[in-house]
């Protein structure tokens, strides 16, 4: 596996753990189906558990609430042979470990991140709800685009909201969200919390459309009558200039609150 260092991103010593996490706590303490024990075993190389930031070891309260219990964070790698079902092997890694976590996705020399809010089951206060996870594309660390630098500077421990846990991690997973904007804005700046979420739910919106005129290119490949083929392509129009229309409220959003 190519071996590219992985930035510190200011990260106290005090907090460096890196110990390894053994694919059979996955095994026996989660609910697999066989794709996903499949891809723990096929795809997974090696996974360490590389920083525990508590209150002991950096300046940050804990956060405890009726839905959120963030009173540390756990940062994990995950060296992948292959990264085609990393989805789901965040999807399952998430829901076994009870902590806030941060993933960090190591295969050939690049980086995903991936966060997923963890809240209190109203119905039983002694699970987890997983919420949306957010995740990054994967970026080269040898040679980042403009977007994907000032992302990894925004991820330094300095350049995070400290007031405590809750807030230190919705910066980082509000610093994913505008990464994943700056594909359509062109820039990343480190917004705020409510901007990213704002962000979010646009993209979600972009994501619905952009899936509506693939499915209608589809349709229209297979039409055969020209007065359906007009129907089909004003409707294609339409939704184009949706997508437009909100990636221009994604820039308005971009441009509103950065920190």
């Amino acid at each position: 596996m190519m071996h590219v260092d992985l930035p510190t991103f200011d990260i106290p010593s005090a907090c460096l753990l890196d110990k390894p996490v053994y694919k059979k706590m996955f095994l026996e303490n989660s609910d697999l189906d066989v794709t996903d024990k499949k891809a723990l075993s096929e795809d997974v190389e090696r996974i360490r558990w590389l920083y525990t930031l508590k209150p002991e070891t950096i300046n940050v309260e804990p956060f405890l609430s009726r839905e959120h219990e963030y009173t540390e964070i756990a940062v994990l790698t995950v060296e992948l042979n292959s990264a085609n079902r990393a989805v789901r092997i965040a999807s399952f890694m998430h829901k076994a470990i009870p902590y806030p976590l941060l993933l960090i996705f190591l295969h050939h020399g690049k980086a995903a991140f991936c966060t997923a809010e963890k809240r209190i089951n109203q119905a039983d206060t002694s699970k987890l709800v997983v919420g949306e996870r957010q995740t990054t594309d994967w970026i080269n660390l040898s040679e980042p685009t403009e977007p994907q630098t000032a992302f990894l500077d925004a991820m330094r421990i300095g350049k995070l909201p400290s007031a405590n846990f809750l807030g230190l991690y919705e910066g980082l997973t509000a610093r994913i969200i505008e990464l994943e904007a700056s594909k359509r804005t062109g820039s990343f700046g480190a917004v705020s919390t409510p901007v990213a979420k704002a962000q979010a739910e646009i993209l979600q919106q972009i994501e619905t459309y952009e899936r509506e005129i693939s499915d209608l290119r589809t349709k229209l490949k297979r039409e055969k009558q020209m007065s359906r083929k007009i129907t089909l392509n004003t409707e294609i129009r339409q939704r184009k200039n949706t997508v437009q229309s909100l990636e221009d409220d994604l820039r308005q959003t971009a441009g509103q609150e950065s920190i």
